[in-house]
């Protein structure tokens, strides 16, 4: 049985273009989940998620291809984009206000008080927003880990690094969460954190000491990412890794 949303029915929803949702079908950033019988596609609510992602993105002006990896990425943590976006959102806000200020101000005060003041032009200012929309850049793109990562993928695709995921998943955490309740700086712990390092290495990323305490702290920082962790080895699982973490890149 056909079930989702034609492409028709997501461009009006959405007032993304027909065209458009075409194209980020064509170059695997937003799959249509099935098609019609005769061929046409069809979109679920799994889709929709992932389109506001992609236009969430697309306002920190990241280029498609870039937003493509990153949604595939096994390090990509929804909750934390969305929490880039919002304070975004907040710092556009702010400065549209401050000139709508400027504005009624300059409206209200009639221009021959504005020719004999010098004007204020801070209200123009965008170095807040603009360093702020280049740090959220930076934490998905820019870093080395991120484009050997990109590499990777060119090489090899997508389907490894997925299933390399799935097994630090089931394996690596699991491992941690049946020792969960025990010493984070124990042998087995700190062997186990070695593990998860070269994994990484091996499959994703050179996971240097630094790039490695990094990633315990996203793990023990709420989100998708200890949600995740903590399914495959039980509650508690991801803030135990951290701790190990932390103790394996202390010594």
């Amino acid at each position: 049985m056909e079930t989702g949303m034609t492409v028709h029915e997501v461009s009006a929803l959405t007032g993304v273009s027909i065209r458009t949702l075409q194209y980020y079908d064509k170059i695997g950033l937003l799959p249509a989940a099935g098609y019609t019988e005769a061929g046409y596609r069809l979109y679920d609510g799994r889709s929709l998620e992932r389109l506001q992602m992609v236009l969430l993105f697309r306002e920190l002006e990241f280029p498609l291809k870039d937003i493509r990896d990153i949604l595939e990425s096994p390090d990509f943590d929804r909750r934390r984009a969305l929490e880039q976006q919002i304070e975004l959102l907040e710092l556009k806000k702010a400065h549209t206000e401050n000139l709508i200020l400027l504005a009624k101000g300059m409206k209200m005060l009639g221009v021959k008080y504005m020719e004999n003041k010098r004007p204020d032009f801070s209200a123009f200012d965008k170095g807040k927003l603009d360093e702020y929309a280049a740090q959220a850049k930076a934490s998905w793109g820019s870093s080395p880990q991120w484009k050997e990562y990109e590499e990777r993928v060119k090489a090899g695709g997508t389907e490894g690094m997925k299933r390399a995921g799935e097994q630090m998943m089931e394996e690596i955490f699991g491992a941690f969460g049946a020792i969960k309740d025990g010493d984070p700086a124990s042998a087995e712990a700190q062997a186990l954190v070695k593990r998860l390092q070269d994994h990484i290495t091996a499959h994703f990323y050179t996971c240097t000491d630094e790039v490695l305490r990094g990633l315990g702290m996203m793990y023990a920082g709420g989100g998708d990412m200890t949600e995740n962790i903590d399914r495959a080895g039980g509650e508690g699982t991801a803030a135990f890794a951290a701790k190990a973490i932390e103790a394996y890149c202390g010594k």
